[in-house]
């Protein structure tokens, strides 16, 4: 039965990491969601930094994905594990754990507590058999490490030979006649022998990385020289004077190529013959190509030319269906290289032959204490119930004791209420008083407010050729609505926001505040009420500035910015009303001239400009 309805299919080869999501089908099958891939040019003799690539490239696609958090079903190569086919004794099924593990004990030549391993009973065989599958744990660890610390938790391990059987099955079925698949990697190239039923592997130590080693001696460069010179002008010659007709750096580009593939066909033709001797098989004959290696232009061409068989890409996505988050081309252009992905999702759907789970120990102790959860829950229950017995007892004893308590403190609550009373007295005679203080502190710091404003702009605007002749507070002012709008501002916009009153001048001095409020705030002949305090939230400059030749505003606008950088009375940044999370800057250049503006020209025989600038204050400051 699948796990969940998403897999997460990870393949971590020597040099290419990729990716797969995917989603059961209403049929049953497979979807694909997302998928992605990342090379890594690394010197195989360089295994550190491989490993820390490796890391980059698995988070980096995790991040692509959007897949972090999730549980993720990864392969890794068949050069990292340890594959052995043995035979078994024919002994009932209640055994065949016991002589696995023997078995196991004889040919992993490493002791069993330093390993992970699995096993897998192989159907069809004319004896009963089994592969067994191990890893070093130390090196499992530090593959799981990689994977876990790209956010990803461990599901399953596969080994890639096990997970591309898997996707033939599900593509090909059983096909009668023997199959050859040749999975080219980078550091080793999968054999995988499909006969029937039956099958066998065996991994190389030949893969793309030893033909850019070859190319890297032929021409004496580097490692990552030879490979960008494989994958933008490489190809695999052919016998026959193949290369007579090309540049003469390509022939030999493609000759060294050539030479170092020519291993490959040996050491298959050595493999097949151990499969059929040893294991009573039938030579192939078909062959499909796989992997990366297999991208090299007449790599097919080549296999036929050697193997004299006929030959073809294996098509591993033939039956999945794409989804839309995903381009139709790159999967039939990279399909070749995803069987072992497409064998993990089947893992996912339960629709796998063959099921190798190569368990770190730190995954493995998590499942064990899943396992006991029952147990623990079961035995935390009967621990509760004997708690909650025991609770009950002190329950009974505390209520008790409770209500001893609440008697004696009622009496005591009767003796203080006197007590009570005159201080519930004072509390209130307090709060009163703070009251008024509060008001008095308030008044003056407003009072003082107006006089350190006025000092700081006196101090911004220190030059012989600006005079400063109006100060005005402004009540009720939306700044950032006069910013952002886009309708031109007439001259008396603000007019009608002054809280001072024209004849302020010529107003008896006691009367001008309440005479102010009563113009801000109208009242009806029936309304009795207080007026409340009006409140300046802005204050309109006006003034003279002598203009140099030029006639610019360079001056006054130095001026400004240099109170911009010293205020604390004043605001130059305001929230933007249609994006909260922004702020506008009232002396940017689209901003300025909605605060600061030329109200009029000099006259012949004037020598200076009338200005006007409209500021919001740190702080509302109330009127009285």
């Amino acid at each position: 039965m699948p796990d969940n309805q998403t897999t997460v299919a990870l393949n971590i080869g020597s040099q290419r990491i990729s990716m797969a999501v995917f989603e059961t089908s209403k049929h049953g099958g497979l979807v694909i969601k997302a998928y992605g891939s990342e090379s890594i040019v690394a010197d195989p003799l360089m295994d550190a930094s491989r490993i820390s690539q490796t890391r980059v490239a698995v988070a980096d696609l995790t991040q692509r994905l959007k897949v972090a958090k999730s549980k993720v079903r990864y392969a890794i190569s068949g050069q990292a594990a340890f594959t052995r086919f043995v035979k078994l004794p024919p002994l009932q099924d209640d055994n065949v754990e016991q002589l696995v593990t023997f078995e196991a004990q004889q040919h992993v030549p490493f002791p069993l507590n330093e390993v992970v391993w699995d096993y897998e009973l192989i159907q069809g065989a004319a004896e009963k058999e089994a592969v067994i599958v191990a890893i070093k744990s130390d090196a499992l660890d530090e593959i799981n490490n990689t994977v876990n610390d790209a956010g990803l938790e461990t599901l399953e391990v596969d080994v890639a030979p096990m997970a591309l059987y898997n996707a033939f099955r599900s593509t090909y079925g059983n096909p009668e006649e023997p199959i050859l698949l040749i999975d080219i990697g980078a550091k080793t190239s999968n054999l995988l022998y499909i006969e029937g039923k039956r099958f066998f592997t065996r991994s190389i130590s030949i893969g793309g990385a030893s033909i850019t080693a070859a190319v890297a001696k032929e021409y004496n460069v580097s490692f990552l020289e030879a490979e960008h010179q494989k994958i933008s002008n490489g190809l695999v010659a052919l016998g026959g004077g193949h290369t007579e007709q090309m540049d003469e750096s390509v022939a030999a580009l493609a000759m060294a190529i050539r030479n170092a593939l020519s291993r490959l066909p040996a050491e298959i033709a050595r493999t097949t013959n151990y499969y059929r001797s040893q294991h009573g098989g039938s030579a192939p004959r078909r062959v499909l190509l796989a992997g990366g290696g297999a991208n090299l232009p007449y790599a097919l061409e080549f296999f036929q030319e050697k193997l004299s068989l006929p030959i073809e890409y294996f098509n591993p996505v033939r039956n999945i269906t794409i989804g839309k988050g995903v381009d139709p081309a790159i999967i039939q252009r990279e399909g070749h290289l995803m069987g072992e992905l497409v064998g993990l999702g089947l893992r996912g759907i339960g629709k796998s032959e063959i099921n190798i789970d190569l368990v770190p120990v730190v995954v493995e102790q998590t499942r064990a204490a899943d396992r006991r959860k029952p147990y623990f829950i079961a035995a935390a229950a009967i621990l509760l119930v004997g708690v909650g017995s025991w609770a009950l007892l002190q329950h009974l004893a505390a209520k008790e004791a409770a209500d001893d308590l609440a008697r004696k403190m009622t009496e005591r609550k009767e003796t203080l209420a006197p007590f009570k009373t005159g201080i519930d007295r004072l509390l209130k005679k307090e709060v009163a008083l703070r009251k008024i203080a509060d008001q008095y502190t308030q008044a003056e710091a407003d009072h003082v407010f107006w006089i350190d404003a006025l000092e700081e702009l006196s101090g911004a605007f220190a030059s012989d050729s600006v005079w400063l002749t109006e100060f005005e507070p402004l009540n009720g002012l939306d700044i950032a609505q006069l910013i952002t709008s886009n309708k031109p501002v007439p001259a008396d916009k603000n007019a009608k926001k002054s809280i001072v009153r024209a004849e302020f001048a010529a107003t008896p001095y006691g009367t001008s505040s309440l005479e102010n409020l009563q113009a801000l705030e109208p009242q009806t002949k029936n309304d009795k009420k207080p007026v409340p305090a009006a409140a300046a939230n802005a204050v309109r400059i006006s003034g003279f500035w002598r203009a140099n030749n030029k006639g610019n505003q360079d001056l006054v606008l130095a001026l400004l910015k240099n109170l911009k950088d010293k205020s604390t009375h004043f605001k130059f940044e305001v929230p933007n009303p249609e994006n909260p999370k922004q702020t506008i800057n009232l002396i940017d250049d689209q901003n300025l001239q909605k605060i600061y503006k030329i109200t009029s020209l000099p006259k012949p025989g004037e020598l200076a400009f009338k200005f006007e600038i409209t500021l919001p204050l740190a702080r509302e400051v109330a009127i009285k």
